[in-house]
């Protein structure tokens, strides 16, 4: 059986744009209550940061050993 012109053209066609998006993926926009967990984060281990030095540092002020 002979495929028709069409048919043949129809299947290189869509055969052609498939290999023309592949590995393309779309854009998502970025939704605006999108919050970023970096911000967060660098602040919460600063405060555990700068916290645990300060208790460490009134710690060994009122005891007057260090590091205990």
């Amino acid at each position: 059986m002979v495929t028709s012109k069409r048919v043949s053209n129809a299947k290189s066609d869509k055969y052609n744009g498939n290999i023309h998006k592949r590995g393309k993926v779309e854009m998502k926009e970025k939704s605006k209550s999108f919050v970023s967990k970096g911000p967060f984060l660098l602040g919460f281990f600063v405060f555990v940061v700068v916290g645990s030095a300060l208790l460490q540092i009134v710690r060994t002020a009122t005891s007057g050993t260090p590091g205990l």
